[in-house]
């Protein structure tokens, strides 16, 4: 990525999507915090084993390592926690449509059999976000009009 005075910036990515299970919503966060976030706050390499989900169960997946970027984007429904705002220098809430959309999208890309375990993880969301007030907190909401 490009920065303001034309040279490169060192972006990393990393997705909360990938240490997720249908039966982990949030315990897997501590992985994040010690195996990512600390050592990237410290200045050395952050690391985490991915959730494989290629066989539709989900498994331990590849390493993954994390060298320490200028900016650090993290991804997915839980970045925007509570605990995590003070630390953060933008959060942006990207509203995906209705439920009902979300549970269609999600059903298509990850097969018709999952949408019972998709409709809990979405039930659980619906929770988590009314209690944290995840989307209050953003500082810009994007629509799918915006997209």
């Amino acid at each position: 990525m490009a920065g303001l005075a034309g040279r490169d910036i060192a972006v990393a990515l990393v997705s909360t999507d990938e240490f997720a299970t249908w039966d982990e919503p949030v315990s897997w966060w501590p992985r994040l915090e010690t195996g990512v976030l600390a050592p990237l706050c410290a200045g050395r390499h952050g690391r985490y084993r991915r959730v494989d989900w290629s066989t539709g169960v989900p498994s331990p997946g590849e390493e993954v390592e994390i060298p320490v970027p200028e900016v650090l984007v993290l991804e997915g429904v839980s970045s925007g926690r509570a605990r995590m705002r003070p630390s953060l220098s933008l959060l942006t809430w990207l509203d995906g449509g209705t439920e009902a959309e979300r549970l269609d999208r999600a059903a298509g890309r990850d097969g018709e059999e999952s949408r019972a375990d998709l409709r809990r993880w979405q039930l659980f969301e619906r929770g988590w976000f009314t209690v944290d007030d995840t989307k209050a907190a953003a500082d810009s909401v994007v629509s799918p009009r915006e997209w």
